[in-house]
Formats: structure tokens, sequence, C-alpha cells
């Protein structure tokens, strides 16, 4: 890789016999975590044993780097912050923190080049750039792109919240998901870190999205609707970044118990391209999907149930297992992935951890 970040071997053996895992936490309120959580995972079964933390505020939400040589978390407050840190062998060490420039990032991405970190300030409802040093450390942010606007949602959509903010597949475009305003912004980075927004997406008035991912053939996006309880087949140009939202649907099988409600969470595509999947927080489970018509369509399959409160669920890189990160169980749980059919099966011993509210195995 050319630019700001420098090659480097890889972190860890390749005769290991378990992978590194982080795992993200709130460390404020009760029962909080003390920070970013270290362990491992076992390719062979699932098994996730917890190995030590670091101590760091509030990171609810980590990115590798393309190298894999660094992670970087946000630090989700009034305030907010960007923490890197160095990855070797499994083991972190901070590096720097660098200011949000906002209140309450939620989400970040490291650009394909790795030259750039960009974060997502859900309480400020706006994205930040940082471009990242040789070394992996953060300098000072180079631009913020404020979002305007609101929704109908008096009590959630009162204005801007940016959400998650991530590359498409070819790297062009960094798109800013903001449930305040019912909208995703395609934005393009300069090599200067300056940012230009180029589209503006509109998803159905009040269905308050969340996060998104694409499809690997990079032609479609998959929007998760927090406030709508839906999701939503996007179309997409990689030429131009324009994403083209179709119509709700459901993401659960039978309607939750009374007095529930569902508030989806985090959603994550095979490598294939064949099955999606979504976190119902409310409903406590996994949805499955099958994604047919080339990524034009998604079809429901099945609801797994998981712990309490999925705020985040991800596929491993051999996309063998998925885990889920349920903060009210205070637990990540392990599925191993049926590869043919895509369904989830629960496997090995939930691992205790306080407040996970993201899993990033490597």
């Amino acid at each position: 890789m050319s630019g700001g970040v420098a090659e480097a071997g890889p972190v860890f053996g390749s005769r290991a016999t378990t992978r590194p895992l982080f795992i993200g936490t709130y460390t404020d309120g009760n029962g909080a975590g003390k920070g970013i959580g270290v362990g491992t995972w076992d390719p062979a079964s699932g098994q996730l044993t917890a190995k030590s933390v670091v101590s760091v505020s509030n990171p609810s939400f980590l990115a590798l780097a393309p190298s894999q040589r660094f992670l970087y978390a946000v630090d989700e407050q009034a305030g907010g912050r960007v923490t890197a840190l160095s990855v070797s062998n499994g083991a972190l060490k901070v590096l720097n923190s660098q200011s949000s420039k906002g209140d309450g990032p939620t989400h970040l991405c490291v650009t394909t080049d790795g030259k750039h970190v960009l974060a997502a300030n859900y309480d400020s409802g706006s994205v930040v750039v940082l471009p990242v040093k040789s070394d992996g450390s953060l300098g000072a942010a180079t631009d913020v792109a404020q979002h305007k606007g609101s929704g109908p949602d008096p009590d959630r959509q009162e204005g801007p919240h940016a959400h998650q903010v991530l590359p498409d597949c070819a790297g062009a475009y960094l798109h800013a998901v903001d449930l305040g305003t019912d909208s995703v912004y395609a934005y393009s980075v300069s090599s200067a870190g300056k940012l230009k927004l180029v589209h503006q997406a509109k998803v159905p008035a009040g269905q308050g999205p969340r996060h998104l991912a694409f499809h690997p053939n990079g032609r479609f996006a998959y929007i998760a609707n927090e406030l709508g309880n839906s999701v939503i087949v996007a179309a997409y140009d990689p030429a131009t970044g324009v994403l083209t939202p179709g119509q709700p649907q459901t993401t659960l099988t039978a309607a939750p118990p009374a007095g529930v409600r569902n508030y989806p969470g985090e959603i994550v595509i095979s490598a294939d391209g064949r099955f999606v999947y979504l976190s119902n927080r409310g409903a406590d489970n996994a949805a499955v999907f099958a994604v047919g018509d080339g990524g034009a369509s998604l079809k429901l399959l099945a609801n797994t149930p998981v712990g309490k409160n999925p705020r985040h669920i991800g596929l491993d890189p051999t996309g063998s297992f998925l885990f889920s990160s349920n903060q009210d169980s205070a637990t990540v749980t392990s599925y191993r992935v049926d590869k043919a059919t895509g369904l989830l099966k629960a496997v090995g011993t939930p691992l205790k951890s306080p407040m996970p509210v993201m899993t990033l195995p490597l």
C-alpha cells in the first residue's frame, strides 16, 4: 500500500490455532465495560475466549486498517474523540486520540487506501475526516460535514443524527447514514482529506436509517431502518455514488410480544453475496435473508434467537461464524453459518463481557 500507512507483516502467527478478537463496550453506566476487550475465537468451533482489556473510553465501535496493523475506536460521548491503537500479535497499544469535532461518535471507518479515518457524530449529526500518519496515529481533523434537516419522529428525528459512515466496494465514495434526516449522504474524499457531497438519497419518511451494507457486486446496498423496523434494498451506481432506495420490508417472521418495539441494529452480508443478516433489538434475534435477482431482492428466511439487545452482529473473515454482541445480556454469542442455506446454529459457550456493543474478529 502506498501513502499514509506502511505495509508490515501479519498481526499474528500463521500457525495460530485461534485468531484475535476485539470487543467494543460502553464504559459509562451500570455494569459498564472497562475498555476494548481482547480475546480469541476458535476457527474450528467458534468458541470465544477473553484475554485482557485495554483501557479506552466508550469504544462502542471499532474499525481495522487495511494493513491490519492499526485499530481505531470511537469514544462515544459529548466532546467525542477517536482513538488510534497499534495491533501486534493480537495485542493492542494506544497510540493517540483526536477530537471527532462533534458529540457522540457512534461509527467509524478507514478509507480503502488507509490514509483517512472518518467518523459519524450521532448527537451532532456530522461526519469528520482524520488523517492517518505513517505510524498509524491520527492527525487533527481536516474536514467536518454538517448534516441538516429533521424527520417526522419528534423524539428521535428532531435534527440530524449521523449513525454510520462507510466506503462503497470500490472505495470511491463514502456513505453516511443519517437516522434523523431519513437520508444517506454520499461523499468523495480528496487526498487532502476534504469532503465533497455528491448525492443525498432519501428513504421513506420516519424510517430512521441506521446502517447499510453493500453487496459485493457493488450495485446494491441494504439499509437497516431503526425506527421503521424494516430493511430496504437500494440500487447503487458505483460510477456516480447515487443510491436509489426501494420500499421497506419487514425484518420479522412474527410480530414481537405485546408492548415490545423492535429496533433493527446492525446489517451484514456474506462474502459471496448470497445472504444478509440483521440484528433485531426488542425481538432479540438475528434475521436471515436470502439475496435474489443478482442483489436486487431479499427474502426473509428465519429469525434466530440471540441474546438481549443485540446491538451488533458480525461475520468472521471466513464467513463460518456469526458473533452477536448482546448489550443487555452482557454476552457475546457464536453461531455457525450453514453456507448452503445461510441459516444459523448456536455453538459454544457464551462469552461473558460487560456491556458488549461490537465484536471484531480478525
